[in-house]
């Protein structure tokens, strides 16, 4: 297979183009270009080709996920499956992941403690943020760690009732509105049962 022509990319730094007589184009960085010393007119074996191509399958999966981390945290496991889901093929998603988590523009355990602190912040309760933990693909391994950024879920438990509260939580529907919406939130019912406890405790006492 020959090579008709070599040039730079008009829309990307640092890329070139080399299209060869099949009509097929390659999208290579300059470092391949050298390595492999691919010139116009250049007759290329099946074995080079097959080279040149897993070559530039590789580095479009790390350009792809260098932009992707680029724009917004994401987890080692999200990356991959991101990158899958564009077009490259698992073997360059992962090679290109581990790429990005050697040079430490992906760190998993960072990115978990920020998911707490975000989602703990926001008055989710554990369950809650463990399962959106799992959801964006953190390893179990990182949770524990992760979770000491929680917040005590009495202070957030007793603010959220305080907000939410809209009557005297005696009353058995006020209640059970009261407690669904903070179990739905990610909140263990002894940790809700007895902020209503303190709640109802402090209302008795005569303050708001």
């Amino acid at each position: 297979m020959q090579i008709e022509e070599v040039k730079k990319s008009q829309r990307k730094k640092g890329r070139f183009l080399v299209k060869l007589e099949s009509g097929d184009v390659l999208r290579l960085t300059e470092e391949e270009l050298l390595r492999f010393s691919l010139r116009p007119g250049l007759e290329l074996d099946g074995e080079t080709l097959e080279a040149l191509r897993a070559s530039a399958r590789a580095s479009s999966a790390r350009a792809a996920a260098a932009n992707m981390i680029g724009s917004r945290a994401l987890s080692k496991s999200e990356l991959t499956r991101r990158l899958v889901k564009k077009g490259s093929e698992e073997a360059d998603a992962k090679a290109a992941a581990d790429w990005l988590e050697d040079i430490g523009a992906v760190d998993d355990a960072g990115y978990a403690a920020a998911l707490v602190r975000h989602y703990g912040g926001k008055g989710y309760g554990p369950a809650r943020v463990r399962e959106e933990l799992r959801r964006r693909g953190v390893d179990r391994e990182l949770w524990d760690q992760a979770m000491e950024e929680m917040p005590e879920a009495a202070d957030v438990l007793d603010e959220l009732i305080r907000k939410k509260c809209r009557g005297e939580l005696a009353d058995p529907r006020e209640k059970k509105r009261i407690s669904d919406a903070l179990l739905r939130r990610g909140f263990s019912w002894g940790d809700v049962r007895a902020a209503m406890g303190r709640y109802t405790d402090m209302m008795e006492d005569g303050y708001d």
